[in-house]
């Protein structure tokens, strides 16, 4: 997709946009980057004043978007004038994963409504329609029961407990691939109810031996 402009939403749903980083975004990128959950469920990245911001969204998010068409993007809420965003979402390379990964993150009052899942399902279709990826993986902290949940909402299953190069502990790692998501969205309602029970049945059971329940 082409943006016209860094504010161009990249991706329209509902209730959000999702658009490319700017410079003027760092106030925002101070906030989440040190958020207790960030900390938590992702790490410390030493940004703490604005400058550092400015050198994390110059570095990260805007270089590879113009790299590479795609990266963490800004999510705002559609009916908030303000423009300022509740969270990021968008797809990465990270070292240590063969395919592009799905990463998101929010801001307290961006938690708790769906946001992260409408966000994601966004973005993952964007990556398969639009960018022609085949393979979309996401990592999760093994404690991080809600992004794991919303992850399999969106069509995405857990495949293995793996240590990410450059991380201190365990992740776990789900997967989707373009076909198996067409296939879900040719069923009808009924197989696809009878198939997400099997799903999550399996898919819980292989969590609870990765988290060592």
């Amino acid at each position: 997709m082409t943006i016209a402009s860094p504010l161009a939403p990249v991706l329209l749903t509902p209730r959000l946009a999702i658009r490319a980083f700017t410079l003027d975004d760092a106030p925002f990128i101070v906030e989440l980057l040190n958020d207790p959950g960030w900390l938590k469920y992702i790490g410390d990245r030493g940004v703490r004043t604005l400058d550092d911001a400015r050198r994390y969204l110059s570095d990260g998010p805007i270089a590879a978007g113009a790299r590479q068409g795609f990266a963490l993007w800004a999510v705002l809420r559609r009916d908030d004038p303000s423009g300022v965003p509740i969270g990021m979402c968008g797809l990465v390379r990270r070292e240590g994963l063969e395919h592009v990964d799905l990463g998101y993150a929010f801001l307290p009052a961006g938690r708790g409504q769906g946001f992260a899942r409408e966000a994601a399902a966004a973005v993952l279709k964007h990556g398969f329609e639009r960018l022609g990826l085949t393979r979309i993986v996401a990592i999760t902290s093994v404690d991080n029961e809600a992004s794991g949940r919303a992850l399999e909402a969106i069509g995405m299953r857990f495949e293995q407990r793996m240590r990410v190069p450059g991380h201190a502990d365990d992740s776990l790692l789900y997967a989707a691939s373009a076909g198996a998501l067409a296939q879900v969205a040719e069923t009808t309602f009924q197989t696809r109810v009878e198939r997400g029970k099997d799903n999550a049945d399996r898919g819980s059971a292989l969590l609870r031996k990765a988290r060592g329940e």
